[in-house]
């Protein structure tokens, strides 16, 4: 008996914890979504970068998605509340509204959003570092930002690799790179270069990848119209492919929705572009 405990003692130290890449929670396409967003640059020219490209072409690459307004923090709330509600740029905002999270809590999707440079103890400060909060769109809902159970939930970066390695990932995740790394000081070339090293082993670990969609996408374009910006998934339940769809922000949101069937938040998420033929 002590014999075969010792061999599967031995065993686990190589693979690893069991549990390693399990979400919580199954979805109709996928049990985990990484979403990662990056800074005003053009469809072609994201799609031209190396890593960019790679993850275009082995996962499913959309060709016609639109971001909805300019500047950013715009985008971000539609991305995760439905709406613009009136958001016009990027100063400080309080939104009294309901969003992705309260959807998410009522079927018992967990979540937790990666903030780099973010200093913790829901912070509320327009920056910190290479951390902004315009890019950061659930500190700036009311029902977070004044519940210290959720702002709990809003994480400095530093806790993704830590998070992977000791299975806790949640299952929706919203991964936010600071001013640097998402291209917005640096260009595109730069934000790339961060993203291959960073999340490249990810991408290439197929048991982490099996049931995870990793959706990379911008938050706008260049400045011109329309707003098309660069999207792609890759995941273990993704047919690898272009999909020239008329598709928009929204049909992010609305795709979170409907693997999870979480209902809707009454917005313009309710007649959002579905985003389909995708999955294997």
């Amino acid at each position: 008996m002590l014999r075969h405990l010792k061999i599967l003692a031995i065993t686990l130290s190589v693979l690893g914890p069991v549990s390693s890449f399990a979400a919580q929670a199954a979805g109709k396409h996928f049990d985990r979504a990484i979403f990662v967003i990056f800074e005003n640059t053009n469809y072609s020219k994201a799609l031209a970068q190396p890593f960019f490209k790679h993850l275009a072409q082995t996962g499913a690459n959309f060709t016609n998605l639109v971001a909805l307004t300019h500047p950013s923090q715009g985008n971000y709330v539609a991305l995760t509340a439905g709406s613009l509600f009136g958001v016009t740029d990027d100063r400080l905002i309080d939104l009294n509204v309901p969003n992705i999270i309260d959807l998410l809590e009522a079927k018992g999707v967990s979540w937790k959003v990666y903030a780099e440079d973010f200093p913790g103890a829901c912070f509320t400060g327009k920056s910190r570092n290479q951390y902004v909060r315009k890019h950061n769109p659930f500190i700036s809902f009311r029902n977070i930002q004044d519940n210290p159970e959720r702002c709990a939930k809003i994480v400095n970066a530093n806790d993704f690799d830590r998070d992977a390695a000791s299975g806790s990932l949640p299952d929706y995740v919203f991964y936010i790179p600071g001013m640097r790394n998402d291209g917005h000081d640096t260009g595109v070339a730069f934000a790339d270069n961060w993203y291959s090293g960073k999340f490249g082993h990810y991408v290439e670990d197929a048991k982490f990848m099996e049931r995870t969609v990793l959706i990379s996408t911008f938050d706008e374009n260049g400045g011109g119209t329309p707003n098309q910006i660069y999207t792609s998934f890759v995941g273990g339940t993704v047919k690898p492919g272009e999909n020239s769809s008329a598709l928009n922000i929204y049909s992010l949101l609305a795709l979170i929705e409907e693997n999870w069937d979480l209902g809707d938040l009454g917005q313009k998420d309710q007649s959002a572009p579905k985003i389909t033929d995708i999955w294997k």
